[in-house]
């Protein structure tokens, strides 16, 4: 595999309607979760992505796993559990696009995965292994079983790849900061957001910022920043990258996963950082535009149309 992820899997239940979620009586059932997406969007781009995971053994894992197969995702280390239910989530969608996500996840099939099942050698086998803080946040082995992980990448030369995506729903800033700690003396590409890096280190001085970043050995550090684009580490500064303008945002979850897999794809085809933080900007710009998790992340082709050119990603 070029990329593989460990992370959830849940059913999405989309509002017919925007506005607060006890109004809404009609939703769409999608697919969604962190990791799962990112590999919808590598996949589309066209690497060999691949997911590690547990689902229930039930209608809704069965349509999960069918449909992320048929994304071109390997989900040969995907286990369907007997006895446990499939995780749900509702989305909440303001009229500006931002939304509210509300999970039915306890107890989650994932609940069963330890660390002695992790598939040493899938891993070893793979270019890069993608994590999020969501998976670490559900259950407290799970942190456990991503640390192990990301050592046993970096024990065989697989790059690892990290966005916090800090959900303070699903556990408290103090779990949050003490998990991801541990994770990034192991950590390649750091993929994140400024909010996220001041709740890590405690800090919003971007100088001090800075020097606590130097002191870890990322390759990549880069900073989402939504509509403005994003920034990467360099030369003791941040160099920002502006990102597109879209005539209306209509749904924000996914973005930022969308983002994450177009710099992958960057990475596997050994671009510049700026050609890759472009190309991710363009995908995150694609994907708001579109309701659902992951309905908006496009192929390559797409992507070149909407930057105008092929020559304009080529360069």
């Amino acid at each position: 595999m070029d990329i593989i992820t460990i992370g959830d899997g849940m059913i999405t239940f989309d509002p017919s309607v925007k506005g607060p979620l006890r109004y809404v009586g009609e939703f769409k059932r999608k697919i969604g979760g962190a990791e799962l997406n990112v590999m919808i969007g590598c996949a589309r781009l066209g690497l060999q992505a691949g997911w590690i995971s547990r689902l229930g053994k039930d209608e809704f894992g069965r349509h999960i796993v069918n449909t992320v197969r048929g994304e071109g995702i390997d989900v040969s280390e995907v286990k369907l559990i007997e006895n446990y239910p499939t995780s749900l989530n509702f989305k909440e969608v303001q009229a500006s696009g931002d939304g509210k996500t509300f999970y039915y996840r306890h107890k989650s099939p994932t609940e069963t995965f330890t660390v002695d099942q992790l598939p040493v050698e899938y891993i070893k086998k793979a270019k890069i292994l993608h994590v999020t803080g969501v998976f670490p946040s559900i259950l407290k082995q799970n942190r456990q079983l991503i640390l192990q992980a990301i050592k046993i990448a970096k024990q065989h030369g697989v790059k690892v790849s990290l966005d916090p995506n800090i959900r303070l729903k699903l556990w408290s800033k103090e779990e949050a900061r003490e998990t991801l700690l541990a994770f990034l003396p192991y950590v390649d590409y750091l993929l994140t957001g400024r909010e996220e890096l001041e709740l890590l280190f405690e800090t919003a001085d971007e100088v001090e910022l800075i020097k606590i970043l130097q002191t870890y050995q990322f390759e990549y550090v880069v900073v989402k920043n939504g509509s403005e684009g994003a920034a990467y580490l360099e030369n003791n500064k941040f160099v920002h990258v502006p990102g597109f303008p879209v005539k209306k945002v209509v749904d924000t979850v996914g973005a930022g996963d969308g983002f994450d897999a177009a710099f992958l794809y960057g990475i596997i085809q050994n671009w510049s950082i700026e050609k890759m933080i472009t190309l991710a900007n363009a995908v995150g710009a694609m994907v708001v535009q579109v309701q659902g998790d992951n309905e908006g992340l496009p192929y390559l082709e797409e992507v070149e149309v909407f930057l105008g050119a092929r020559e304009n990603i080529e360069r």
